[in-house]
């Protein structure tokens, strides 16, 4: 059963509220413990959209949505799970469960891929903690007016973000610093605003952010990306909030402006994209001048099947959208509930480029964010009587590795980088031997950011 009702304005719940809305009586006592829980771990936020429209109440232990934004016991392990539950529901002992809440989150990986140890950059040798610069090309903002989604998603690599862990958020209060950064590095051709999500801000708002990357002084700026889930959780931004208009009347400025604005949509699954509300936010936005770019992890018990992606990809195709990438679930959070062999993951990107006419040449998937780099999977293939994972560097620290293809062996059980070994009785992966400034780049999850936590 999904509801047919359609809310008439943004309404959020949260663990503190997601029992007023009323499906939470139709959920079993298990299910609301394990929110309950597992919520003091992972953020939970979810709205009255996603809830009547999305989720499938009489299926709702294996409807997707449903896994996808609501915490579930299996996301972390037995014991952690039981001693927590313990905390919380009978000794509600706050100091205890924090310090539990801390070790849990510590374990998990929080901001991976070098994101606090190698990728803040600094001005004037001050460190810009509202930036990122991994590539060259490219720097993402995080305003700190964005530090929010309108619903959060269970396997989310942004999870640090909105919870208490202060020192490792990555946030801006203003533009200034970005716009000097800007001016001193005249690579930069790419700003990706992120978050969170920055259409969680007033059009406003988000005009301040944008409207300085148009000014004649930073013409080397050429494309400006918005990341953003509200597509798939509350199209009505672009459709019926009171400053939807003027949202895409910025759009509008930015394309009349001469430089490229894609908004980064990210889609989940193929219901996301089923009720009219979303396709019509499709339609707006695509017709302001910008480009809307489809993108989204492969995720296990969500879209872990091709027809799912073969119907969103069509969908958006039909709409105006440009599907990008397919990633594979990032080595953080409750990746072991989530994450999906490599081969499998190849498997079914491959029969959903299949099942769409004309497509196979336009996405690119599965693809790892890794320290290194972004890593796509290739394909399968057998070299002198060896079967190799055939990778390559869709994105790199070094520019020079940028298109470079290499090999691993071939893993059925594998499901990130960090678990693959070099093909062809090779010692280590090319690019562990050292990046453009001669230091090594690790292959594996561990990067030092002990210091980091604590102070989180």
């Amino acid at each position: 059963m999904i509801s047919q009702t359609t809310p008439s304005k943004f309404k959020p719940y949260t663990r503190q509220t997601i029992f007023l809305a009323r499906q939470w009586q139709w959920l079993r006592a298990d299910l609301q413990e394990a929110v309950q829980v597992v919520s003091h771990v992972l953020p939970f936020r979810t709205n009255q959209y996603v809830l009547d429209q999305l989720i499938d109440w009489d299926k709702v232990e294996d409807d997707p949505i449903y896994r996808l934004t609501f915490p579930h016991r299996d996301m972390l392990p037995a014991e952690e799970y039981e001693q927590l539950r313990e905390l919380v529901l009978f000794k509600r002992n706050d100091a205890a469960t924090a310090a539990a809440v801390r070790r849990i989150r510590a374990r998990m990986n929080p901001h991976p891929a070098g994101q606090v140890t190698h990728n803040v950059p600094r001005l004037d040798g001050v460190a810009l903690r509202g930036l990122q610069h991994k590539y060259a090309q490219t720097v993402q903002f995080f305003p700190s007016a964005a530090q929010a989604c309108h619903a959060h998603c269970t396997y989310c690599s942004r999870w640090p973000q909105f919870v208490t862990m202060d020192a490792m958020k990555f946030q801006a209060h203003a533009s200034n610093a970005l716009v000097a950064y800007l001016r001193a590095h005249p690579e930069v051709t790419d700003v990706l605003i992120t978050g969170g999500d920055p259409l969680v801000m007033p059009a406003s708002a988000l005009a301040e952010c944008i409207e300085p990357l148009l000014a004649p002084e930073l013409a080397h700026i050429r494309s400006i990306r918005i990341g953003t889930k509200s597509v798939a959780y509350w199209p009505h931004r672009f459709v019926t909030d009171p400053d939807s208009d003027d949202l895409l009347r910025l759009f509008e400025r930015v394309a009349a402006s001469g430089k490229s604005l894609a908004v980064m949509g990210h889609y989940s699954h193929a219901v996301e994209l089923r009720n009219e509300v979303a396709q019509q936010a499709v339609r707006r936005i695509v017709a302001s001048g910008a480009e809307l770019r489809m993108q989204g992890p492969l995720v296990r018990h969500v879209n872990d099947d091709p027809a799912t992606w073969a119907e969103l990809w069509s969908t958006g195709q039909e709409l105006g959208a440009i599907p990008g990438y397919m990633f594979v679930e990032r080595d953080t959070g409750p990746q072991d509930y989530f994450k999906v062999p490599l081969a499998r993951a190849h498997a079914i990107f491959l029969a959903a480029c299949q099942a769409v006419p004309g497509l196979a040449g336009g996405v690119n998937g599965p693809s790892m964010s890794t320290h290194a780099g972004r890593v796509g999977v290739d394909g399968i293939d057998t070299i002198d009587g060896e079967k190799v994972f055939a990778l390559r560097f869709l994105e790199a620290r070094n520019r020079d590795w940028v298109g470079r293809r290499f090999f691993a062996r071939f893993d059925p059980g594998a499901t990130w980088i960090d678990e693959l070994a070099p093909a062809f009785g090779e010692k280590a992966f090319f690019f562990e031997s050292g990046d453009a400034a001669g230091a090594a780049v690790p292959n594996g999850r561990v990067i030092p950011i002990a210091r980091a936590l604590e102070l989180a």
